[in-house]
């Protein structure tokens, strides 16, 4: 698993490594000390897996995950509780407060390896491309449904499952997002955030947002919020 830290201060790094040392599985690739230079390392080093400070100077760490797309899972490094509940909202795999004790990053190292673990498992099994005409089998405990890949509208993140968004149906399956944007044709589903997958022939309206992003009303009645980024991409793809 290749990891990368990011954080404003050096200590703060160094004390990581040291307390990751004992784990041969976690392969340090890089560091760095604010966002504009993690969003390059991400990119260019391609981590499985970030332990990234909230607080920095420039943007924070939050602003930092609006800026990348296929993001690797995050774990967040801070010495402030007040962001849990926020961090868990974008999908986060884990919450550490510092000063890091050991007891407890081990929970998250055998979090990060049974994430690994799932996904090589979910990966094999699960690698098809998928075209918009195709049938997909959907299973919510009792219920069952083989629904067209064209009639849904949104797949929605949350925790380990996807929300499965069709007709009046929300069903949740155990898959990762970032499994399903391998395999959707990216001409018709779009990534519009961490935690989103939209089909494009459901967007019923789009209206300029906050700080450069963009608001999708789906014709099933949900609203989707788009980074910065990721609207300049939707835009970029979309124009003649």
């Amino acid at each position: 698993m290749k990891a990368l830290l990011i954080d404003d201060e050096r200590l703060a790094r160094q004390e990581l490594k040291n307390l990751l040392a004992p784990y041969p599985e976690i392969q340090i690739v890089g560091e760095a000390n604010n966002a504009e230079t993690a969003i390059e390392s991400i990119r260019q080093l391609k981590p499985d897996v970030i332990f990234l400070d909230i607080q920095m100077p420039g943007k924070n760490g939050f602003e930092l995950l609006e800026e990348i797309s296929g993001l690797p899972e995050v774990v967040f490094v801070t010495a402030y509780d007040e962001h849990a509940i926020r961090a868990f909202e974008v999908n986060a795999l884990d919450y550490l407060l510092k000063p890091v004790q050991p007891a407890r990053l081990a929970e998250t190292v055998k979090k990060i390896l049974h994430k690994d673990t799932s996904a090589t498992t979910e990966n094999k099994e699960q690698t098809q491309p998928l075209n918009d005409g195709d049938q997909v089998f959907v299973k919510d405990g009792e219920k069952c449904w083989f629904v067209k890949l064209s009639d849904i509208r949104l797949f929605e993140s949350e925790g380990n499952y996807v929300r499965v968004h069709f007709e009046k149906n929300r069903p949740l399956i155990l898959r990762s997002l970032n499994n399903l944007d391998e395999r959707l044709n990216n001409r018709t589903f779009f990534r519009a955030s961490r935690k989103h997958i939209i089909n494009l022939k459901w967007v019923e309206s789009i209206e300029n947002w906050f700080n450069g992003g963009l608001m999708v009303k789906l014709r099933g009645g949900e609203q989707v919020e788009i980074s910065r980024r990721q609207a300049a991409k939707l835009k970029d793809m979309m124009s003649l």
